[in-house]
């Protein structure tokens, strides 16, 4: 047989079944249900025109996107970023406490119940000291008949959802800023070696000037000025050391180390620059993280909507107790020292200065500031991707004239100098020809690091192979 005591906890538990069962019966959410705010997109790229991408359309899919550039150097790096790298982790630690929110507002759809116990000894004026021991259980649900707590749980979820879309974003941005940070470092490398070559070039140029001065044909001019060149150039390879530092220093940041335990060798620069296809405008605003947190704020701000009006109708919270006093242990569960108590209870403001109304106009007013910022977010993502295709689309032809001014201001230089040697020009033509070398070649490698650089923002304007199905589902 149960005693008094089951059959109160008995009683109370059906209590609690049948009250769930009106509440989920009788429950609306109120407020506005989410659609996406809508935006045209164009059928394609302004830019694209003929350009050609040297990747092709499945670039993303056969693994992370660092790997097109074949670097094996760069995708240990890469490979670094998501451990190491400070705001990523920082990124991740806020999607954990969002998800974290999101388990909070659910609690709100549960009762809270709790158990009591105690012994108090006490005495009333000059009676003698007893013993009073206390043994209950009480419960309280606020049932979430207009939605409050729904909406709120709608709108964590977004919140959480923005937060993994931020942490995306985060970890590409790292990426992204990680390649480009090490493509100019090789790109640094080049320059050095060709200052080097540069140097060595300039030397055989001194001893040819001071030679034909020993023999009496060429003046003392010709050495000073064949030295004044040599110097210039030998300037330049020393303070090429610094900006490759900064790369190296930026690098190891950028994992999460100091840049003391952190190098990387000199190595050959890549001269290929593989790109992918930008695809349609349509398809972006799925592929990139940040427009997808831009729209999952919306997504929050609209359920704080619901939230702000399901102020305006009263709350109905069910509560109930069983609670057994006795000054005797032995006795404590018996029908006289039972107290029980169990109903409803309905609450309404009446008058409160015209808040709720102010809510609602703010969570109003929030909702429509993450709609324009979603939008803006979505034409800068345009923008980017626009800018980024131009740039590799002029780059590439510029590089076509490059390579020939590279090799036409080679053999001008080496002409020139084989006139001087004859006696036919002045060095002064040499230092010019010596000159405007340089000066091709330097130009040449800053348009190959240029269009590294370009190439992999516009995998990062493209979202790097994300796409907002990867969502979590807090």
């Amino acid at each position: 047989m149960r005693g008094p005591h089951g059959t109160g906890i008995a009683r109370f538990t059906q209590w609690l079944s049948v009250s769930t069962g009106i509440a989920l019966a009788a429950a609306c959410a109120v407020g506005p249900d989410y659609h996406r705010p809508k935006l045209d997109a164009a059928p394609a790229y302004k830019e694209a025109g003929d350009w050609k991408p040297s990747e092709p359309n499945d670039a993303f899919s056969r693994g992370p996107w660092w790997e097109i550039y074949r670097d094996d150097v760069l995708n240990q790096l890469e490979a670094r970023i998501d451990i190491s790298n400070e705001n990523v982790k920082a990124a991740a630690a806020a999607f954990d406490q969002a998800r974290a929110l999101v388990a909070q507002a659910r609690a709100g759809f549960w009762p809270t119940l709790s158990v009591n116990a105690g012994r108090q000894r006490g005495a009333v004026g000059g009676a003698a000291t007893q013993t009073t021991d206390r043994v209950g259980i009480s419960g309280n649900w606020d049932l979430d008949i207009w939605g409050q707590i729904r909406r709120s749980t709608e709108s964590n979820r977004a919140s959480a959802q923005a937060s993994a879309a931020a942490l995306a974003a985060a970890r590409l941005s790292a990426q992204a800023e990680l390649a480009t940070d090490y493509f100019e470092l090789r790109a640094q490398d080049q320059l050095q070696k060709l200052l080097d070559d540069t140097v060595v070039a300039e030397q055989l140029s001194l001893k040819i000037a001071e030679s034909r001065y020993r023999f009496g044909v060429a003046a003392r001019a010709d050495v000073v000025s064949a030295e004044a060149q040599l110097l210039s150039s030998q300037a330049q390879q020393v303070n090429a050391k610094i900006h490759r530092a900064i790369l190296e220093h930026a690098i190891a940041v950028l994992m999460g180390q100091q840049p003391v335990s952190f190098s990387l060798e000199p190595s050959p620069m890549r001269t290929d620059v593989p790109t992918v296809p930008a695809g349609v405008p349509s398809t972006l605003l799925e592929r990139r993280p940040d427009v997808a947190q831009a729209e999952r704020k919306v997504a929050t701000a609209n359920a704080q909507i619901g939230v702000a009006k399901s102020a305006f109708f009263p709350t109905l919270t069910l509560s109930g107790s069983d609670d057994y006093t006795n000054h005797a242990v032995s006795k404590l569960f018996s029908l006289p020292n039972r107290v029980w108590s169990l109903g409803p209870a309905l609450a309404e403001t009446l008058i409160d200065g015209g808040l709720r109304r102010a809510q609602m106009a703010q969570a109003r007013a929030a909702y429509d500031v993450s709609v324009g910022n979603y939008r803006q977010t979505v034409l800068a993502s345009f923008q980017q991707v626009e800018d980024d295709i131009v740039t590799l689309r002029v780059l590439e032809q510029q590089t076509v004239i490059e390579e020939a001014a590279v090799a036409a201001a080679r053999e001008a230089e080496k002409l020139t100098l084989n006139q001087y040697k004859a006696g036919t020009v002045p060095y002064s033509s040499v230092i010019t020809a010596q000159t405007t070398r340089l000066s091709t070649e330097q130009t040449a490698l800053a348009v190959l690091s240029s269009r590294l650089q370009a190439s992999v923002a516009l995998i990062e304007a493209l979202g790097g192979g994300w796409d907002a199905s990867q969502l979590p589902l807090p």
